[in-house]
């Protein structure tokens, strides 16, 4: 399944880019941003793209080679975005734009266990080198329901995953790893589905979906790599600038929405969006996946 850019058009929008300027893309994945912008600007607009998956840097650069010549790829986690502007040789950025969210060949094709319909190695690193050799895997959800403690993996079923039945989840692990390690989706799915009400397995979503989210979060420190991120990203922003950012779940929003309003409290920006943009209904519909993204967008006050 190809990856549809969520909230494009209010993104680049708000981004209000213009001729001349630099546009970095902390979170390229499929380039849907990026090639939205090459196409409006042409070569007029320089484009740094930046993702920690080589699959989808590789695959974003041949479709961004179709539509611009201004454009470089690097391969790090948004959080070293300052380590690709370095290699680049540029210092401030115009516009930047960060999509926290997964990309859909992640889910469905990248054979790392983010999906709960497929039985894959329970990995959920968002960086490809992990699949090619897992024996030199240092940290993946399997290391972590097979042998973190009961007590932590219900504080990070609880804390990232804001699951209610986090503890008995968490036991349910830590009991079915004694008869057997717990090495694919499929076997983390069994355990979960066994734990919970029934009412639960056939509520709204899946049962699995907030643990499989709160593993990775976990596995990729998310959360402190988007702080680390936003606050480099304005850093490098240049005076007038503007920074998006769209997130996918209340814990990525709540330190973007924290970071904006202190920075305007401050006055060294000034929000553009005074209410987070939602998708449209006709999006919801159309990307199912897009429904719980927040785009919220800031403006560099010049000193």
């Amino acid at each position: 399944m190809p990856h549809i850019p969520v909230l494009l058009q209010p993104s680049i929008d708000g981004l209000a880019l213009k001729n001349g300027d630099i546009f970095l893309d902390a979170t390229l994945g499929g380039g849907g941003h990026s090639a939205a912008v090459a196409e409006a600007f042409g070569d007029t607009v320089q484009i740094i793209g930046i993702d920690q998956d080589g699959v989808a840097l590789r695959t974003a650069s041949e479709r961004m080679s179709k539509v611009t010549k201004n454009f470089q790829a690097f391969e790090y986690n948004f959080r070293n975005l300052d380590k690709a502007l370095d290699e680049a040789h540029v210092q401030n950025v115009d516009k930047i734009l960060f999509d926290l969210g997964i990309s859909s060949p992640q889910i469905e094709e990248s054979g790392r266990g983010f999906s709960f319909k497929k039985n894959e190695p329970l990995l959920m690193t968002m960086s490809d080198k992990v699949a090619a050799d897992e024996s030199a895997i240092k940290f993946t959800a399997k290391d972590i329901v097979n042998t973190w403690t009961e007590e932590h993996l219900v504080d990070i079923i609880r804390g990232y995953g804001e699951e209610r039945y986090a503890a008995r989840i968490a036991n349910a692990i830590v009991e079915a790893r004694r008869l057997k390690p717990i090495a694919t989706t499929f076997d983390l799915v069994a355990v979960i589905e066994k734990a919970v009400p029934g009412s639960y397995r056939h509520g709204r979503i899946h049962p699995a979906t907030r643990t499989f989210q709160a593993l990775r979060i976990t596995v990729n420190d998310e959360l402190g790599a988007a702080e680390e991120g936003i606050r480099k990203g304005f850093q490098i922003l240049a005076p007038t600038g503007r920074m998006a950012v769209i997130s996918f779940h209340s814990l990525e929003d709540r330190i973007v929405k924290r970071y904006f309003k202190s920075l305007i409290a401050e006055g060294r920006a000034q929000g553009i969006t005074k209410k987070p943009i939602v998708p449209s209904i006709e999006e919801e519909k159309t990307n199912p996946r897009s429904r719980s993204a927040k785009l919220r967008i800031i403006e560099k006050i010049a000193a």
